[in-house]
């Protein structure tokens, strides 16, 4: 069966989020105040609706409870935001994500039952900045305040050499969970895994020692 998705809020954030899903075969329910956006989007997603999602009848009339997740993408009515989102969770909404505007509207967000919260312009300046601090250092996301994912190139100086040769995880205390190579990606290398130049490393681990890696490891 399609998954089943409401995305409310139609501004560049919300916009971009129905259009990925729609591409990627699922049903999309769009939702927004501005009848001109949603006249926008009525192409594009399965359902094109103009409401307002801070009255819960609206809400209820629309069948949202039946959807499997629901995105909040409103944009600076940070008020709409947390009403819309306490209805959905008052309404029995299985899944809800919630755009933030900041840190208090994200602990706000929390308090009221949001199943994830998501800072989409301050998640990409911090990508942004890594990739300009490294020119090694390719896709950046964070887990937390103190973990992260990153992409990182390969270089001569660990081209050549296997996982137990460089022996990463004990020098550094990061793991790498996968080697991209080309259009194949291998999970979970063994040790005795090559890296080749240009090979892209799937490294995990605390914030402080993936800077660690890069710093000493690539230079």
């Amino acid at each position: 069966m399609k998954k089943e998705f409401v995305v409310i809020g139609l501004g560049r954030f919300g916009g971009s989020i129905v259009k990925e899903l729609v591409e990627l075969g699922a049903d999309v329910m769009a939702i927004d105040i501005s009848a001109e956006r949603v006249d926008e989007y009525a192409s594009i997603a399965t359902q094109a609706v103009t409401a307002d999602t801070t009255d819960e009848s609206a809400l209820r009339s629309l069948g949202i409870r039946n959807f499997d997740h629901v995105v909040v993408a409103i944009g600076e009515n940070i008020q709409a935001s947390i009403l819309t989102t306490l209805m959905l969770k008052e309404i029995g909404v299985e899944r809800i994500t919630v755009k933030a505007q900041s840190d208090y509207h994200a602990k706000v967000l929390q308090k009221i039952g949001a199943d994830q919260v998501v800072h989409p312009e301050r998640d990409m300046g911090i990508r942004i900045a890594n990739n300009l601090l490294s020119n090694n250092i390719l896709d950046y996301l964070e887990l937390s305040d103190e973990y992260s994912i990153v992409e990182i190139r390969a270089n001569e100086m660990l081209a050549g050499y296997t996982l137990i040769d460089l022996d990463i995880r004990a020098k550094y205390g990061v793991n790498i969970v996968a080697i991209k190579r080309g259009n194949q990606i291998l999970v979970s290398p063994q040790a005795i895994e090559k890296i080749q130049l240009d090979d892209v490393l799937i490294v995990i681990g605390s914030d402080l020692d993936i800077h660690q890696f890069e710093k000493k490891a690539l230079h």
